[in-house]
């Protein structure tokens, strides 16, 4: 199977009349839920005392919502691929706006724990959106308009840290929550009435106890990874998690390849295509994290400790913004490159970008300019990958899969992050210097971390070599108008 963007003419998509209105829709409602992930980034530090409880208690708050989102992605995936991919995106945003509600409404632990973990139930918006783009765009606006939605999540957390931060900083912290509320009820009424639903469904019966076996390997699994630093890497708690996601995804596994209709389709995942498009998307997420956890610090940390820059957290978010701008610009080149050479190409150069920039930041990271210049070439790196990622996989399936694909796609990043964070909190908590009596990650934890960023980037650089060689798109099928695309049913034994 090609990795181009060619899509089978089985299913003939019409050239919808508002095609541009529909990518702006689908783009705002992806930075909408990428604002949500680092909403609550800014008041970490003071849940204990505004909730009134333990910060082992409170730092669920952070937790929940990374569980919710690994156990929602995939399976909302599957649902849009059945139901409607439009359906499954509104009900998506109705939970992040009902999470939303729950968390501007709360004052204790509890009401927040829930409401961030109905906000992370929504993480499937962008896998879905670039589903949708690919079912209901003309051919010839695929590239560029994937490449933009993919960067809607960077763009999204670049833009959301300096908001969260200057609202926390002069108004009520419930506040945060109700602007999130408020752009997902104009994100929810902008895709009722501009993105229309895709015709191309997968039929079939939806795979219940593949959703459960796989809901219950990842909460295993990302409860040893983020909880593992707390409970400690060698106690009882972390090594049982650790078994038990092992145990229950291998069941899983066995029990989805005898599955007529799965949750997932591991045939497909084994496509060489697939297969090292979505290792190279757990190595760049892992580098990802690195660069998201170690310039927050150096601003932060007191410039007495002699690297430490001593700035707030709303010059960290003003700091990091430019990163969210060049993403999206960059998404368009990520676009040019994919139309003219492949995705596969495309993918490659931006891992390379993504390297560089970690090993600039080695030597560079006494100035804030530096950390700025630092974090718009991770940023222009990332705006290629981004775009490169779901065009590999679109390349790969079948219409029919695409929501399931591109979710876990989206996944594998995310499950990436999950493990950046975990052994960047360990390299940190062993490479610490004194100040003041209190230990302190040193500069050279920072470069070890960094250094591990790029070595992941390249990682997924050598990961993306194995990606089978680009094949020159098929043509279109040439239509006199819309076509309504005939409903795709999958008849399995």
């Amino acid at each position: 199977m090609s990795d181009a963007l060619a899509r089978p003419t089985a299913a003939v998509k019409p050239a919808p009349p508002r095609s541009n209105a529909v990518v702006a829709v689908l783009a705002f409602a992806g930075i909408v839920v990428a604002l949500m992930q680092t909403l609550v980034i800014p008041i970490v530090p003071e849940l204990p005392k505004l909730l009134d409880a333990s910060a082992s208690n409170t730092a669920w708050a952070v937790t929940a919502t990374l569980l919710a989102a690994a156990v929602a992605t995939p399976v909302v995936g599957r649902l849009g691929d059945m139901y409607g991919k439009r359906r499954m995106l509104l009900v998506s945003i109705v939970l992040l706006i009902a999470g939303s509600v729950v968390c501007a409404l709360s004052d204790s632990v509890i009401p927040m724990i829930a409401g961030r973990a109905l906000q992370g139930l929504a993480a499937g918006v962008i896998p879905l959106g670039i589903s949708i783009m690919r079912d209901v765009l003309p051919s010839e606006r695929l590239a560029g308009s994937t490449a933009m939605m993919s960067a809607s999540l960077g763009v999204g957390g670049a833009l959301g840290l300096p908001s969260a931060a200057f609202i926390a900083d002069k108004w009520d912290w419930h506040l945060l929550f109700w602007t999130s509320a408020t752009l997902g009820a104009v994100a929810f009424l902008l895709v009722l009435t501009v993105v229309p639903e895709s015709k191309v469904r997968a039929g079939g019966r939806f795979d219940l106890v593949g959703a459960l076996g796989l809901s219950a390997g990842l909460v295993t699994l990302l409860l040893a990874v983020s909880k593992g630093g707390d409970w400690g890497w060698t106690s009882a708690t972390t090594l049982g998690l650790g078994l038990a996601s092992v145990v229950i995804l291998l069941a899983w596994g066995l029990y989805e390849l005898r599955s007529s209709q799965p949750l997932v389709d591991l045939r497909t995942t084994a496509r060489p295509q697939v297969l090292f498009t979505n290792l190279a998307s757990v190595a760049l997420g892992f580098s990802m994290f690195a660069m998201s956890l170690v310039l927050p610090q150096l601003l932060q940390l007191p410039e007495a400790t002699g690297y430490g820059l001593g700035k707030s957290m709303l010059t960290v978010g003003l700091v990091l913004a430019p990163q969210g701008l060049v993403m999206m610009a960059m998404s368009a080149v990520s676009a040019a490159i994919t139309k003219a050479k492949g995705p596969k190409l495309t993918l490659m150069i931006g891992a390379l970008i993504v390297a560089s920039g970690y090993a600039l930041n080695i030597v560079l990271m006494s100035e804030v300019w530096h950390l700025v210049l630092v974090s718009c070439i991770i940023g222009a790196g990332i705006g290629f990958t981004y775009g490169a990622l779901p065009a590999l996989i679109m390349g790969a399936v079948d219409p029919t899969q695409t929501g399931a694909a591109n979710s876990l796609n989206t996944l594998m990043r995310s499950l990436g992050t999950s493990f950046a964070s975990a052994l960047a909190g360990v390299i940190l908590a062993q490479m610490t210097t004194d100040y003041g009596g209190f230990p302190l990650p040193s500069e050279n934890g920072f470069k070890v971390v960094m250094a591990i960023g790029a070595g992941a980037a390249l990682l997924a650089l050598l990961f993306a070599t194995f990606i089978p060689k680009h094949r020159a798109p098929q043509p279109a099928p040439a239509t006199d108008g819309p076509t309504e695309t005939a409903e795709v049913t999958t008849a399995k034994a």
